[in-house]
């Protein structure tokens, strides 16, 4: 069974920014669900659905602050001389409970999680009408759907706004606030750390049954079996459940549906796979997408490490490559070329810099005049491998560890890859490693503050002054996220403030 979709606007539009008077976690205006018909039929279902992955689609989520903003905060970029602004509080580490666009992915995530309770408080009405058996099977598969995505929304508020999981301490460190169904009325303080990755796993448990493993194929913009493993993985691996983390990854990787994508073998005449994966947002390795066209897509990811638009003659990044990131590639790594571009900029200071053209755009959109917006990459077969790897090595099985990046590696090098890890340099070469496959996807500000390591910027050309030369200790609590304080200060609230409110 199958299920043909199109990605639409949808009545159940997510709120990107709560009023200071009221908490994200409230009802949607009445106007934005159709309570009073409800889910009269798996149509309706469906455009339910499709709101949600719309929804995914915001400038808050995967297509702009989600992604950029913690790695941005991290060491992997320098903001440059002359930038418009953009993010630079961040970068400095000057980062408020007030910040928007931290308000902003909060409120987009819980938005997500109400639309999926709506769903999920709902479906079995709808279910109980129905009698014939593709249409059963057809809403167990959409319920499937929802569930992942509440697991995934779930999975990055913790990921923002909590400490680093400690398997003794999750029972009293603060998780989030567990909203569990639309209807009636709304948790108003955090659950623990521990309670709150039991309902991703709940979630993605639930969502393992109901999306057959058959049905699982690469490059798709839908949630699938495969897409709730590659979940499971990343969960445990924050989790330090190194198993767990094992046996969600193998069951990706060895599923014989994806395949990395290769620089040694051309996809076009003047394209290789690796080149067609970041140019066209086309691959075997893409796990699970966001699909864009040229009537609905997100926000222009890649403005700021390139702001082409400004005159559509020179570049104007606000962001530029750290050195450090740059030294990391080898020459015959060909990720180089695919993520990094000598490109001319417009500054009176006349930076001469690798630009980052990861985020270049679509060349089916640019070719619209749509520009810097590649469609998100939630879950690729790359960093399966890299979980496993470290997952591998947590349980000292390091000649296994040492065969998955050989195989990353091989894919991205033109000649050799081959790479080999021990117990006293894995940690650095799995980090390295990250950077290179990972670069600005919204991983680095997370695995510093997991694997507890803090940073420090040396100035570099043309970069601005101030956070030039910041110095960042493992453990600053600004590696978690501050609640927003119209969640705090929201009437009836009693939710927990983290370390980094202030």
């Amino acid at each position: 069974m199958t299920r043909f979709k199109k990605i639409i606007n949808s009545l159940l539009c997510a709120l990107l920014v709560c009023g200071a008077a009221s908490s994200c976690l409230e009802k949607f205006p009445p106007d934005s669900i159709p309570i009073d018909k409800g889910m009269t039929s798996v149509s309706d279902a469906e455009q339910t659905v499709n709101g949600v992955y719309t929804s995914l689609m915001s400038g808050a989520l995967y297509s702009g602050y989600l992604t950029i903003c913690p790695d941005i905060q991290s060491d992997l970029v320098y903001a440059v001389q002359g930038n418009s602004n953009t993010y630079v509080n961040l970068w400095q580490w000057d980062i408020l409970s007030t910040n928007a666009q931290i308000e902003a992915v909060y409120a987009a995530l819980y938005g997500v999680i109400g639309q999926c309770n709506y769903y999920l408080d709902t479906v079995d009405g709808l279910r109980a009408t129905l009698t014939d058996d593709d249409s059963i099977q057809n809403l167990d598969h959409l319920t499937g759907e929802v569930l992942c995505a509440r697991a995934l929304a779930y999975s990055e508020l913790i990921k923002c706004f909590c400490k680093a999981y400690e398997p003794q301490e999750a029972d009293s460190v603060p998780g989030v606030v567990l909203a569990k169904s639309y209807f009636g009325e709304k948790p108003v303080r955090r659950a623990s750390l521990k309670e709150s990755y039991a309902l991703v796993l709940e979630d993605l448990a639930k969502a393992e049954v109901l999306l057959d493993e058959d049905l699982s194929a690469a490059n798709t913009v839908y949630f699938s079996n495969a897409a709730v493993h590659a979940l499971w993985a990343r969960t445990a691996l924050y989790m330090q459940d190194w198993d767990a983390a094992i046996e969600h990854s193998s069951k990706v990787i060895d599923s014989g549906v994806f395949e990395l994508a290769t620089c040694r073998k051309n996809y076009t005449s003047t394209q290789t796979y690796l080149d067609y994966l970041w140019t066209n947002d086309a691959s075997y390795e893409i796990i699970f997408k966001l699909g864009y066209t040229s009537t609905s897509y997100g926000s222009a990811q890649g403005a700021v490490f390139l702001n082409f638009t400004r005159d559509y003659y020179y570049y104007y990044p606000d962001f530029v490559p750290a050195q450090w990131v740059l030294n990391l590639y080898g020459s015959a790594d060909a990720r180089y070329d695919a993520y990094f571009a000598q490109l001319q900029t417009g500054y009176s200071h006349q930076l001469s810099w690798p630009l980052l053209v990861k985020y270049y755009g679509n060349e089916g959109l640019i070719s619209q005049k749509i520009y810097h917006r590649n469609m998100p990459k939630v879950f690729r077969l790359a960093e399966q491998y890299l979980i496993r790897a470290e997952a591998y090595c947590r349980n000292s099985q390091y000649a296994k560890a040492s065969a998955d990046l050989t195989t990353l590696r091989t894919s991205r090098y033109t000649t050799g890859g081959n790479i080999s890890v021990g117990p006293d340099n894995w940690l650095q070469t799995i980090s390295d490693e990250r950077v290179r496959e990972l670069y600005m996807e919204g991983f680095r500000l997370q695995d510093l503050k997991r694997w507890n390591r803090g940073f420090e910027r040396t100035p570099q050309t043309s970069s601005q002054k101030e956070g030039s030369s910041l110095a960042i200790k493992a453990g600053n609590p600004l590696f978690v996220w501050p609640i927003p304080r119209n969640e705090i200060e929201a009437p009836g609230s009693e939710i927990e403030p983290n370390e980094s409110n202030r």
